[in-house]
């Protein structure tokens, strides 16, 4: 069905049920989706030779633009910058009063404007050229100064606003911001940036309790209660005193872990001649462990899908660490 036919329904449906405010709501949010599949159709050798100049960059990328370009830009920089590529925005204004000595001929810049004539930019396009600093350009026009000026220009397919009155800047701002978004992603996927590295540039706040690693926030060396399997579980019971775990490991003697002693193993086997039993006797084998590598919530899911509150950490075979609900919820995982 075509936009005008999908459209034609869904307002007379609104109208019907006294919601005609959804129908404006909708024609944005269609228009700009078919601009946003012309955008990905025209993609070509240009997007290409842009990452690849981009990727060579040894310095900074330096976005700017001007008006709904400018905020367009600040979020295409904070993108590149998160996901391992170092960019930050430089305001075109700000430029011609002293911020141009941020830009360094080790750097790369991306110019913003769907006209390819914003005269803020002046200053930053003539220094950059003055200095044989690389530029990119996304514009909305094709012919424009800022095309011309530019080593690689990226240009925006055809697309009206959605605004009514075609001027206020919306389906070119989505475009531009998407195709921010394309390049962000394409240099991060050519440096082959992975989660860890994300993660060190994202420490706070629930992103980076989720990427958090086992090994990070486990019990280690002495604070892992483990015993001999050749003990009786007299040991074993100084063990799961001294820890306040409530359990411990045992290990055999190539020091991997064969098992463990719990509160339930405990009252399982509950007698006069508990303390005299060997520990082989009474421990369960084969717990369920996780490894060091592992994400912390890897982890709570363990837990919760096996509906316990610890976890011996183990690497090849042998216990490492030790892990509890606590833990995790300490480190704002849980």
């Amino acid at each position: 069905m075509s936009l005008n036919r999908t459209l034609a329904a869904e307002t007379a449906a609104d109208s019907a049920d006294g919601q005609s405010d959804l129908q404006p709501g909708r024609r944005v949010l269609h228009m700009e989706a078919e601009a946003l599949n012309a955008l990905a159709a025209s993609l070509d050798g240009r997007f290409v030779a842009a990452v690849e100049q981009l990727s060579r960059t040894t310095g900074r990328v330096i976005v700017s633009g001007m008006g709904k370009s400018g905020h367009i830009g600040r979020k295409i920089a904070a993108t590149m910058a998160s996901t391992g590529t170092p960019a930050f925005f430089v305001h075109p204004g700000e430029a011609s009063h002293g911020d141009l000595g941020m830009i360094t001929e080790a750097d790369a810049v991306l110019c913003l404007s769907n006209s390819g004539e914003t005269s803020e930019l002046a200053d930053i396009i003539h220094y950059a050229r003055r200095f044989d600093i690389p530029m990119i350009a996304i514009v909305g026009r094709p012919g424009s100064t800022l095309e011309e000026a530019a080593d690689i220009t990226l240009v925006l397919p055809k697309a009206a606003e959605a605004c009514p009155m075609g001027l206020a800047p919306t389906t070119s701002t989505t475009m531009t911001l998407a195709l921010g978004d394309a390049l962000a992603v394409a240099l991060l996927e050519r440096k082959g940036f992975n989660a860890d590295q994300y993660r060190v540039f994202h420490p706070g706040g629930r992103l980076g309790s989720k990427l958090i690693k086992v090994g990070e926030i486990m019990h280690r060396d002495d604070a892992v209660p483990l015993v001999d399997d050749q003990v009786t579980m007299a040991d074993a019971l100084l063990a799961m005193t001294a820890s306040t775990f409530g359990c411990a490991g045992v290990v055999d003697n190539n020091g991997k872990l064969a098992g463990i002693v719990t509160d339930g193993d405990l009252r399982r086997h509950m007698g006069d001649d508990l303390t005299a039993k060997p520990v082989l006797d009474v421990m369960t084998a084969d717990p369920i462990t996780i490894t060091s590598q592992a994400l912390a919530d890897e982890a709570l899911a363990l837990m919760r899908a096996n509906k316990i509150t610890s976890l011996f950490v183990v690497d090849a075979g042998k216990p490492v660490g030790f892990l509890n609900v606590h833990d995790l919820m300490r480190a704002g995982v849980a």
